[in-house]
């Protein structure tokens, strides 16, 4: 997959630094990394957008037992590009989050039941054990490097993403590019999993956006500031004056920089004369 984007710019590795990184290899300890324990294969979209659809190869070691955390790389190469992450939970640790932050979740069952999560080589026997598992969690993820759109470098800020959660939602060319690229067949797998259950409690309705779209955005706030702790004032100030300290604090229209959280409607209609859909059920969260 990665020959199809754009190639990172900058000289190619030396002979020098290829060296230093085998040396370094053999010294260093890589822990954090050594803790990945599986590749799954799946498909995101833009939470505000869901014309955007990418494949996500996740590399993902567990925390415990209702957490695991994952690396998301646009192919499985060796050249592949790290684009995101994403965090996953149990449906019991899910339940305890604030409602706010429940929209930034999004659930697992319609990806395992629908055949559309894998483990590529896996065999089907071994992976479904997994599934049984996933099936019930929920996943938090964002995505940094926006390669839909063939940026050469991570351009922009993080982006919350999405996973499908019914037919009718994803584009038949990517369904096929998997199944012919692992020798798989996501019908035949949808068949194996239908035994499968999720939520215990069913989808939350915050989930998965809580049927919106969510888009984040980086503004400029005016609010005033006034209402503030004195002792952040002082913070704040230290920050924005270097190593002078104003005696009377900050002022009332001091800019901030936040990233919000908008509300967008996610639509097709963009696209429909361009890609043909996975089955002819509607689009939505």
């Amino acid at each position: 997959m990665s020959s199809t984007h754009p190639e990172v710019p900058g000289e190619p590795t030396k002979t020098g630094t290829a060296f230093l990184e085998t040396a370094t290899a053999t010294i260093q300890s890589f822990a954090p990394i050594n803790q990945i324990h599986q590749h799954l294969c799946a498909f995101h979209f833009y939470s505000y957008d869901m014309t955007r659809q990418v494949e996500a190869h996740h590399y993902c070691a567990h925390q415990n037992e209702e957490m695991r955390q994952c690396l998301i790389y646009d192919s499985p190469d060796a050249d592949a590009r790290l684009i995101g992450l994403e965090y996953v939970i149990s449906e019991p640790l899910f339940l305890t989050l604030p409602d706010d932050e429940k929209r930034l979740w999004h659930s697992h069952e319609y990806e395992v039941k629908s055949g559309l999560l894998f483990m590529p080589g896996v065999p089907g026997s071994i992976e479904r054990q997994d599934m049984e598992k996933l099936a019930k969690t929920y996943g938090k993820v964002f995505h940094f490097w926006q390669v839909d759109r063939r940026d050469n470098l991570p351009l922009g800020i993080p982006q919350v993403m999405m996973a499908f959660t019914r037919d009718g939602q994803i584009y038949e060319d990517l369904v096929k590019g998997v199944e012919n690229r692992y020798g798989i067949s996501v019908a035949k797998e949808r068949e194996n999993r239908a035994y499968i259950s999720g939520p215990t409690h069913g989808i939350h309705p915050l989930a998965n956006g809580g049927a919106k779209g969510l888009k984040t955005e980086l503004r400029e706030d005016m609010t005033p500031l006034t209402h503030l702790h004195h002792q952040y004032f002082k913070l704040l100030s230290t920050v924005e004056s270097g190593s002078h300290r104003s005696s009377g604090g900050i002022g009332r229209s001091s800019e901030i920089r936040q990233i919000r959280m908008l509300d967008v409607s996610s639509t097709m209609s963009s696209s429909r004369g361009r890609r043909k859909f996975r089955s002819s059920g509607g689009i939505g969260h």
